[in-house]
């Protein structure tokens, strides 16, 4: 029987994906998670806290293959040295992660903790594979969605996103974790560059509001960097084929609507 890859974020909206195409490929997965959850054909869970590092080590026992999914708006490098840390220990053979477009580029302080979890697992001396992914669709509804609950709406100008679809990010990781370790694989982006602008202002026509929107400008460096397009794949990436109109047509379906989203010139 397969050693059971080890999925972190497991759980999330990567994971529901990736789960059952590693199970469909016939390897057992086991999901890592602070809370657990009810086992499945193939599947099992364990409990583990990656920002202490807490219970890692059993969580590891037996595991070949780790896909590190997890991460949030802080701790990532800290959880990375962790998971690092313990999977050394453990005789892991291939430590595959998801990374961010432009995640050396932008400087933020959120990126500048993902980029430290890159760095860890390339400086693990374990064989790994680190895949940048851009902004998935999930994630841009969810923000536009909170920026349309204001009355007004400032929208940051110069700024553009590349939404990817969520099912072919995981796709791809699937294909990188059972495949030979990569190193820095080609970044994934969606198949269309995308003015903030626009994406709400598709956002607004299928969900049927009006809202006034405010042209600011970003300040700083991170401000330079959004509007010289730094947070957008690198040359050479690797486009998917699901437009963000088809992904928010059917999660927003509006009868008669129209979406305005228009793509950039790249």
């Amino acid at each position: 029987m397969n050693a059971p890859i080890l999925v972190t974020g497991g759980t999330g909206t990567l994971g529901r994906h990736v789960v059952p195409l590693l199970r469909a490929a016939g390897h057992p997965v086991r999901v890592l998670s602070r809370r657990g959850g009810p086992p499945g054909d193939g599947v099992t869970h364990v409990t583990a806290d990656l920002t202490t590092g807490s219970e890692l080590e059993p969580a590891l026992h037996g595991v070949a293959t780790v896909l590190h999914l997890a991460g949030g708006a802080k701790g990532d490098d800290r959880a990375a040295a962790n998971l690092v840390h313990a999977a050394r220990r453990a005789g892991v053979t291939h430590l595959a992660h998801i990374s961010v477009t432009g995640v050396d580029r932008v400087p933020l302080a959120w990126l500048r903790a993902k980029l430290d979890a890159e760095r860890a697992v390339v400086d693990s001396g374990l064989p790994w594979t680190v895949l940048r992914a851009a902004q998935v669709h999930d994630l841009v509804l969810t923000m536009l969605s909170a920026m349309a609950k204001l009355p007004v709406v400032p929208v940051p100008g110069g700024l553009r996103l590349q939404p990817v679809d969520a099912a072919e990010v995981a796709a791809r990781l699937v294909e990188l974790t059972l495949g030979a370790p990569a190193g820095l694989a080609p970044d994934l982006a969606g198949p269309a560059t995308l003015g903030l602008d626009d994406l709400l202002a598709g956002y607004l026509a299928a969900t049927g509001r009006r809202r006034l929107r405010l042209p600011v400008r970003l300040p700083g460096r991170a401000g330079r960097a959004y509007r010289d397009g730094a947070n957008l794949a690198r040359p050479g990436a690797t486009r998917g084929v699901r437009t963000w109109d088809d992904f928010l047509a059917e999660r927003l379906p509006r009868p008669g609507g129209q979406l305005t989203s228009r793509p950039s010139r790249d």
